[in-house]
């Protein structure tokens, strides 16, 4: 049997710190190869990607999972009691940046894919989609792999991705959707002057107060059947300006959307540059906007792959698991341009953090719900 606690640890070992790599794909190549997995690199730019298939090219039953092998960096190392990249083991804890987020998640489904077809070899294939850039841009990564797909002919007909979306207990929450997500960036131009003489200059400042207060009070929707109201957080207001006695030129402001399935990208953007507009106008300023799209919105319908992956978890945990959307972005809002995605995994209460860690028992746990899935899949 492939120990899915193993398999972590030597993947928590390669220090992958955005965009690196250092093995961590070798290490799932060499296991997943060994087990008649055709493995292929879809590496682009300087990530590097790993696309690996059991069964034969163009099966009506292939099972996708989708997950990610690069990890955010340390942080402050002196903050940590232990080694990051060491894997170490304490008190039925596996302790090292990735644990959670998420080289446990993909261990598991790579040795529950690995014994899956080598025990029972199913009626259909098995794809694993695994990427080395899901905490940066995310641009040539999972985006990379299904462009890969597309050229080679490949499909899934089902996927899960493996990010922990547990937030207190193991098996009590599965994601069927995200929201969207977007940032606005604003630069504000008037006319430089002394702060004696206001009527000789143009302040910029007023006119960006007014812009984020507009937007920050404006109620964007009172949330959808699997959505919570969508929100709108200003995340800085800068002008980079030292003096005391002087208006600046110019002034910015950057705000971040998470939006439900009531907007689109494009509509909301229309709506930024409508109040940007307005307020130009109003204050006799320049308003420059530029926005990033990081992703739409979308949902997986309750229905037959959220059933499966339920079933599963009921069965391995004893405990019936919310139907969420909730939390930030994740690779599945790639995939659901191919194929029904869900997301379950581990509990995340320490991702990101110093002394990041994960239950070696949710490991092992993690690993037969993955199972359970595939078998049941495939029955």
């Amino acid at each position: 049997m492939t120990d899915p606690v193993a398999l972590t640890a030597d993947l928590i070992r390669c220090p992958s710190v955005t965009p690196e790599d250092a093995g961590a794909l070798d290490v799932l190549e060499r296991a997943l190869s060994a087990a008649g997995f055709v493995c292929t690199r879809a590496d682009r730019g300087e990530v590097k990607n790993l696309f690996a298939r059991w069964g034969e090219r163009g099966h009506v039953r292939t099972f996708g999972f989708n997950g990610h092998t690069d990890v955010v960096p340390v942080g402050d190392e002196d903050a940590w009691t232990v080694d990051p990249f060491g894997a170490e083991m304490r008190d039925g804890r596996l302790y090292g940046r990735g644990a959670t987020d998420m080289k446990s998640g993909v261990a598991a489904f790579a040795a529950a894919a690995i014994d899956f077809v080598q025990e029972t070899p199913p009626e259909g294939a098995v794809i694993l989609a695994i990427t080395g850039d899901e905490e940066g841009d995310a641009v040539d990564g999972t985006t990379a792999l299904l462009d890969h797909m597309a050229r080679e002919g490949e499909a899934m007909s089902v996927c899960l991705v493996g990010e922990p979306t547990c937030p207190e207990e193991m098996g009590d929450m599965i994601k069927i959707g995200r929201r969207g997500s977007m940032t606005a960036f604003f630069k504000v131009i008037g006319k430089q002057g002394h702060s004696a003489y206001p009527h000789r200059a143009c302040n910029p400042l007023p006119a960006l107060a007014r812009l984020m207060d507009r937007l920050a009070s404006h109620e964007l929707d009172k949330g959808t059947d699997h959505f919570d109201p969508s929100t709108l957080a200003i995340v800085t207001m800068d002008t980079g300006n030292p003096a005391t006695n002087v208006i600046p030129a110019e002034c910015r402001g950057t705000v971040n959307i998470r939006f439900n399935d009531t907007h689109s990208g494009a509509g909301l953007t229309d709506w930024l540059r409508k109040e940007a507009d307005g307020i130009a106008e109003a204050f006799g300023v320049e308003v420059e906007m530029r926005v990033k799209i990081s992703g739409e919105s979308f949902l997986t319908p309750p229905g037959a792959l959220s059933d499966l992956v339920s079933a599963a978890v009921r069965a391995e945990t004893n405990r019936v698991p919310e139907l969420s959307t909730t939390g930030g972005t994740s690779d599945a809002r790639f995939v659901k341009d191919l194929c029904p995605v869900v997301e379950f995994g581990l509990v995340g209460k320490t991702m990101h953090q110093v002394d990041e860690h994960v239950e070696v028992a949710h490991v092992r746990q993690l690993k037969a719900i993955y199972t359970r899935i595939l078998r049941d899949y495939f029955a």
